[in-house]
């Protein structure tokens, strides 16, 4: 029985290692090679850490800042408004509506991810829609002057990410039993205690799930960056989507790929340890004694 369990998970393992790990070791290998010549992508019969210290220049270093102050915001925002809109669809909505709302949740994804990005370059641009219709009630004196901008890069991650943080945070509202919330309001607390001392805990792990979903692919987004961002809104992966296909310097794209993964591990590491401490205090309160009364 074990041997048939491991066989039918062999797929799965090829899979991941064809089509995840051989190319992150590619990409791994090639940032310590070199752009030989103009018309060379890249080589390799000279290793060295060269392209990383050129990733980490001033020119690119901002850029990587940038990256993390949109995946930070655009995911702390999709957490702020998906949070309440997924409670709502789990615990409020009646049960026969919910499946029509998951749907309506779900339609960004029936277009193309750069067809829907596109779009909001439309009716952001100064002359679109949106421009004149707030210059026609007076809410701004001139052109709307928010493309290519980080705040368009930033509506258009929230607006793509949304849905992914909206679906985990639903399940993990709707496995919290409506019995547990009324035995907490038995007990005297409100519905604000409830929620935070009952219904969060119990849906962490689809809190987590959703946040990750979120925030990894969008520090690698290049495509809401470069319809929305222009100059001013630059993300590392349009910069690393640069360097393979217009550069043509693949050592260099590899190396900010790689410094991309890092970042990443890093600030997730940074985020869990910081949500360590600052539950502990409540888990300590919480946690029960047992004999303490004998």
């Amino acid at each position: 029985m074990p041997k048939l369990k491991f066989g039918l998970a062999i797929p799965a393992w090829v899979w991941l290692l064809v089509f995840f790990v051989a190319p992150i070791f590619m990409v791994i290998v090639f940032s310590f090679g070199y752009k030989p010549s103009i018309f060379a992508t890249h080589a390799l019969d000279h290793l060295s850490f060269d392209r990383y210290l050129e990733a980490l220049s001033p020119t690119f270093f901002s850029t990587f800042l940038n990256t993390l102050w949109i995946g930070i915001l655009g995911t702390a925002l999709c957490l702020v408004i998906g949070g309440p809109v997924a409670y709502w669809i789990a615990v409020k909505a009646p049960p026969s509506k919910r499946g029509l709302l998951l749907a309506l949740v779900m339609v960004p994804f029936w277009t193309n991810f750069l067809v829907r990005t596109i779009g909001w370059q439309v009716i952001l641009a100064p002359e679109g829609w949106l421009s004149q219709l707030l210059q026609g009630i007076g809410v701004i004196p001139g052109p709307l002057d928010l493309l290519y901008s980080r705040g368009a890069v930033l509506l258009g991650v929230v607006y793509n990410y949304l849905p992914l943080m909206i679906l985990p945070l639903f399940v993990a509202f709707d496995r919290v039993s409506g019995p547990l919330r009324e035995a907490s309001k038995d007990l005297g607390a409100n519905s604000v205690t409830t929620f935070l001392r009952v219904t969060v805990p119990l849906a962490r792990p689809g809190i987590i799930a959703g946040v990750l979903l979120v925030y990894i692919p969008l520090m690698g987004d290049y495509i809401t960056a470069t319809v929305l961002g222009g100059a001013k809104g630059n993300m590392i992966g349009q910069v690393v989507a640069s360097q393979f296909q217009t550069a043509q310097n693949w050592a260099l794209g590899s190396a900010m790929a790689v410094l991309l993964i890092i970042v990443i591990m890093l600030s997730i590491a940074v985020a869990a340890g910081l949500l360590w401490l600052v539950t502990l205090p409540l888990r300590q309160r919480n946690r029960l004694v047992l004999g303490e009364g004998s």
